[in-house]
């Protein structure tokens, strides 16, 4: 069995190292500076696309002639810049889907109704929600809105109300406790306000729910495959943006990505509920500017399509 050989190297060792395989530096201590506050190991997922194809493990990590740090550099900031528009975009659904959960569940359960297992399905984990409510409940950092409520009603359920009690819980909480709505009622109430069936907004939102923590992590969202793959329509919008199942990798026939595990697909998902949950947010035109301002990054790992931008999809948003 191979063992952990590699050294542990100094920050002017990891440059020298970046210099030996033949990255440009010209400015040593600004290189440094980044390599102390973003670190060598994060650093270099983003120098893949500017090394020459390894033949052996020998030749391996060499740069591109002329490959700069700012090359480099470039790509990690473009990618941060991406979670971020992420960020913001996905903070508007996960709210519209924790007041579509909450106004569904008390109109039709009432206040506390969300207590009663038989209206979920029965692979739902029902008591570890009450025992994270029931933790929550008991924390020294009870949040103020739940504190204020027992004061108030000292002698009402240990479990705050069902518009509180989906305010304490994570968005991956939220999606998990979504997808195990039982009643076909529940499920097309809201079904009904995003405008596509419970099957495909189950898998989307949990979907969305991975991307944003890899959002919220700093993971590396370019040139990524995503474990969850999101469900395809079985019948898509009319003038939906194209996501094609293998896209070739320029230069490398004999290589593919797939885009609906790639970037491209949850844009394409967040973008279509953006225009129902928030349709004037101009997030889309964020987007576009976002890539244009970046020519040079390659789309492909993203898994965007070569015409992406004649789409009538992305034109009329």
């Amino acid at each position: 069995m191979k063992t952990f050989s590699k050294d542990v190297l100094s920050l002017d060792q990891q440059i020298d190292t970046l210099v030996g395989r033949g990255l440009v530096i010209e400015q040593e201590n600004r290189v440094k500076r980044y390599l102390g506050d973003i670190s060598y190991f994060r650093l270099s997922a983003y120098t893949k696309p500017f090394c020459i194809p390894a033949v052996t493990d020998a030749d391996s990590h060499q740069f591109v002639p002329g490959t700069s740090f700012d090359d480099v550099l470039s790509l990690y900031i473009f990618d941060r810049e991406v979670r971020l528009l992420l960020l913001d975009a996905i903070e508007r659904l996960e709210v519209s889907l924790r007041a579509q959960l909450t106004q569904t569940l008390a109109m039709r359960h009432g206040a506390f109704g969300y207590l009663n297992r038989d209206i979920f399905d029965t692979r739902y984990n029902h008591d570890r929600l009450r025992d994270e409510l029931k933790r929550k409940a008991g924390s020294r950092n009870l949040e103020s809105f739940f504190e204020s409520c027992r004061r108030k009603y000292p002698h009402s359920s240990d479990y705050p109300p069902i518009w509180m009690a989906l305010e304490l819980l994570s968005f991956g909480q939220i999606s998990i406790l979504f997808s195990n709505l039982r009643l076909p009622s529940d499920q097309g109430q809201i079904s009904g306000h995003f405008g596509f069936p419970f099957v495909v907004l189950k898998s989307w939102f949990r979907s969305l729910s991975d991307l944003r923590n890899h959002c919220a992590h700093h993971a590396r969202v370019w040139n990524r495959e995503f474990g969850s793959c999101p469900v395809w329509p079985r019948k898509p919008p009319s003038q939906w943006a194209a996501v094609p199942e293998r896209l070739a990798v320029p230069g490398h026939p004999e290589q593919a990505v797939s885009p609906r595990r790639r970037l491209y697909f949850q844009l394409v998902i967040v973008e279509t509920l953006l225009q129902v949950v928030s349709p004037d947010s101009g997030w889309a035109v964020r987007l576009v500017a976002l890539l244009d301002k970046n020519p040079n990054v390659s789309r492909v790992p993203m898994g965007f399509p070569s015409d992406w931008k004649e789409e009538p999809f992305w034109t009329r948003a």
